[in-house]
């Protein structure tokens, strides 16, 4: 990922390009083109990403007290085909797709949260999102999406205590009592965030989560900030 400035950015009701990177809608799919420099280590990624959603959805929820920062899928039940000349990669899966908004900086109101998602056996996808608030209490959305995008609320079940990271950062599953999760994978360890694959149990099943745990006094620490370009660097 590459910050750009506002010289590179354009957008139109087709597209919408950054720098030499694309995404548009061919009616089915959403496309993405990617032309980019992988870092730390420079190293060009180069293919396409296509998204096929099975519905599109129009849930939307403030994740804030105050409704400031919303969230919302647009396709949370989807599958993904990816082609990439470089480095070569090809393969397809099972695919979500969501937004996040807010009209102020994400350190206002939070101090973290802890995400998940799981794809059930008839085909639905369950969210759970658990926020904790530097002001008022914690937030539980539980969702569970039918393939069309229609949304149904759940129960959440309780907060079971996960393995700290490697950058010694505290996260948390939402599981049923007496079925321990479990860290299968993990995709992304950083100094505030983290991405693992779980096996875990919800709504009456066994299931593989993706789950993310974001630390934002971490996020907003002199010593991240100084190592985030190396991560992401920045261009006009």
């Amino acid at each position: 990922m590459t910050e750009r400035s506002r010289a590179s950015v354009t957008r139109d009701v087709h597209e919408f390009v950054v720098g030499p990177s694309r995404i548009h809608w061919d009616g089915a799919s959403l496309v993405l083109d990617l032309d980019e420099i992988g870092m730390p280590l420079p190293q060009r990624v180069r293919g396409r990403v296509r998204v096929w959603p099975r519905g599109l959805s129009t849930f939307a929820t403030a994740l804030d007290d105050g409704g400031r920062h919303r969230w919302g899928p647009i396709a949370p039940c989807a599958r993904v085909e990816v082609d990439l000349q470089q480095p070569g990669v090809r393969w397809s899966g099972e695919a979500y797709l969501d937004s996040n908004e807010g009209d102020e900086p994400i350190d206002r109101p939070f101090t973290d949260w802890d995400w998940s998602r799981a794809s059930l056996r008839d085909g639905s996808t369950a969210v759970i999102y658990d926020v904790r608030q530097k002001h008022g209490g914690d937030r539980v959305i539980a969702q569970r999406f039918s393939a069309d995008g229609a949304a149904e609320p759940f129960e959440a079940p309780a907060r079971q205590k996960l393995p700290r990271t490697l950058w010694r950062i505290d996260r948390h599953m939402r599981n049923e009592p007496g079925e321990p999760a479990r860290v299968l994978h993990t995709l992304e360890d950083t100094p505030f965030y983290v991405r693992s694959m779980l096996d875990s149990s919800l709504l009456g099943e066994r299931v593989t989560s993706v789950h993310e745990t974001l630390n934002v006094p971490r996020l907003m620490a002199r010593t991240t900030r100084l190592m985030l370009p190396w991560r992401m660097p920045r261009v006009k």
